[in-house]
């Protein structure tokens, strides 16, 4: 029988101070019984001899002081896996919100999972085709990675996000591949329309969603990513699954951790965030992986939207030094009504290399890669140029930059958001633009790639 306290000391926000208790444990699960005979649930965020911190997940109104009882449950949050999670909706805690059953587990695992030692890590090689040529082409995702998407206000990333999750896939021979969807701090609104894209398309039949909305409190948007993930790694490392995980908005998530420590009344670090961030978005981020024996892998795709734009913001700063690469959206080509507006310049995959070339896409994917971004960062400086000093004092190959740029801009980057493309029709239109350049012009690309894949297309100048 568990002991039950009537201690409650103090009420702060959504937090409760419990004294005279026995045994407590950092990140226990508590239930406290209001007066009414209702029950709310937090967790343990802190204990000091014989006082408790306790975080709660619902709203602290009707929590009484002298008549509300607290009990500590002697274990922490855990979320229960079976096969059966695919195709299924989750809030953010991993209760069942799409009117079907509940999930009888096979098993419960803490939702805080286990450190991957690094060791048993293995490196990542493999292509992940998402069918959105500004990715696949120039900032190509590989197994295993983590390749955030850094955004605006007002930009169209959940609609890339959306996107990406309809059409993601792993080529080559027949292998399990699942989506696990995590959003955290969306309005209904914008997770009605996930759940109507992901079910008109039929790709929540392999998927798995975590939903925490906006009104929903700011501990359960903590508790979402690590629910998603500890999905991820059971169908990863247990059913041997390739699990493509995507945090929506780790922004919210951010201002979420916030919130608490400004509850706890921490000393606040950059812009008032807790000192703690680097290491907090660490033991989500190094969730992601393959290790050595298994068959499975967990690739992430953190979305965040940058407040005012500004990279250097603590959130996108730190979230840059523990991934690998970004992707940025542009506002500018946002205006022009670029679908995905990825501004490939800043733009980053880290471990391109490792996952193109032959038997992964195909042998020309690096000198196309190579061409079309120089060609590319030429175009927009003669468009800058050109702002100072006039179209006409341009000579004619800054023109054909000048023109290459918009081209590449509304048919490479361009596509919509409902264009699913292969590699091979995303490095085809990339050979394709190119051939508008002379020979002479490409300068990166071996001979023998351009008389095998631009012989169709080529006209000498």
């Amino acid at each position: 029988m568990l002991k039950e306290y009537t201690t409650i000391n103090e009420i702060t926000g959504p937090l409760v101070l419990v004294e005279e208790v026995e045994g407590a444990r950092y990140d226990e699960l508590v239930e406290i019984t209001l007066p009414t005979g209702e029950i709310r649930r937090g967790k343990v965020l802190e204990v000091d001899r014989d006082k408790a911190l306790i975080q709660l997940f619902e709203g602290a109104t009707g929590v009484d002081v002298a008549g509300s009882r607290v009990k500590f449950l002697g274990k922490s949050i855990t979320f229960g896996v079976s096969p059966d999670i695919v195709g299924r909706i989750f809030n953010g805690l991993g209760k069942p919100i799409d009117g079907g059953p509940n999930i009888i587990p096979d098993r419960r695992l803490n939702i805080n999972g286990s450190p991957i030692n690094p060791y048993a890590r293995e490196y990542p090689s493999e292509f992940i085709q998402t069918g959105v040529s500004a990715i696949d082409g120039l900032n190509t995702l590989v197994r295993g990675q983590k390749l955030p998407i850094f955004s605006g206000s007002g930009l169209p990333h959940n609609q890339l996000a959306a996107q990406i999750a309809r059409q993601s896939k792993v080529l080559g021979k027949a292998e399990q591949f699942a989506v696990v969807f995590a959003a955290m701090g969306i309005t209904f609104e914008e997770a009605n329309y996930f759940k109507t894209e992901l079910q008109r398309s039929g790709a929540l039949e392999r998927s798995v969603m975590f939903l925490n909305l906006a009104d929903d409190p700011a501990i359960e948007r903590i508790a979402t990513p690590r629910v998603a993930l500890t999905a991820a790694e059971y169908l990863a490392f247990d059913l041997d699954m390739h699990v493509l995980v995507i945090l929506t908005d780790m922004t919210n998530y951010c201002e979420a951790l916030r919130e608490v420590s400004a509850a706890r009344k921490e000393i606040p670090a950059r812009r008032g965030y807790p000192g703690y961030l680097y290491t907090d978005l660490a033991t989500i981020y190094e969730r992601a992986g393959r290790i050595k024996g298994k068959e499975g892998s967990i690739t992430q795709i953190p979305i965040l939207t940058m407040p005012e734009d500004d990279k250097t913001h603590p959130i996108p700063d730190l979230t840059g030094y523990i991934t690998e690469g970004q992707i940025i959206l542009s506002r500018q080509l946002h205006k022009k009504g670029i679908m995905p507006p990825i501004d490939v310049l800043p733009s980053l995959s880290r471990l391109r290399q490792k996952g193109v070339g032959v038997g992964k896409t195909r042998e020309d994917h690096n000198d196309m890669f190579s061409q079309s971004f120089a060609a590319y960062a030429r175009g927009k400086e003669a468009q800058e140029l050109a702002v100072i000093l006039g179209e006409a004092a341009l000579s004619d190959i800054d023109k054909l930059y000048f023109q290459y740029a918009e081209t590449f801009e509304r048919e490479f980057v361009g596509q919509g958001e409902h264009t699913n493309r292969t590699i091979e029709e995303t490095l085809d239109i990339g050979w394709k633009l190119l051939s508008a350049f002379p020979t002479m012009e490409l300068k990166r690309v071996k001979p023998e790639i351009i008389e095998k894949y631009m012989k169709k297309y080529i006209k000498e100048k």
